[in-house]
């Protein structure tokens, strides 16, 4: 079963030079895809990415929330919720 994690970051504290490749790839999530959603951005939220997810054939879908630390790393809280698994 393919597994995707959306990682959410709420605020508005965002880096101007954020690398966010670099800090997807500083998380090091056992997924087979990871897609970072922050909550600032109004034309990606996490609906729009779990949808994506599905359609890039993901079977089971993990929502975790996360904190900017550096311009190019996330802390994160420890939340997560299933948003799907069939």
């Amino acid at each position: 079963m393919k597994t995707g994690i959306i990682v959410y970051v709420p605020g508005n504290q965002r880096y101007k030079d954020f690398d966010e490749k670099s800090a997807v790839k500083n998380l090091k999530l056992d997924a087979d895809r990871v897609d970072l959603v922050i909550s600032d951005e109004k034309n990606y939220d996490i609906m729009y990415a779990w949808w994506s997810m599905i359609v890039k054939g993901m079977r089971r879908v993990i929502c975790i929330t996360g904190e900017f630390i550096t311009q190019s790393e996330i802390k994160l809280t420890g939340r997560q919720m299933q948003l799907c698994a069939f």
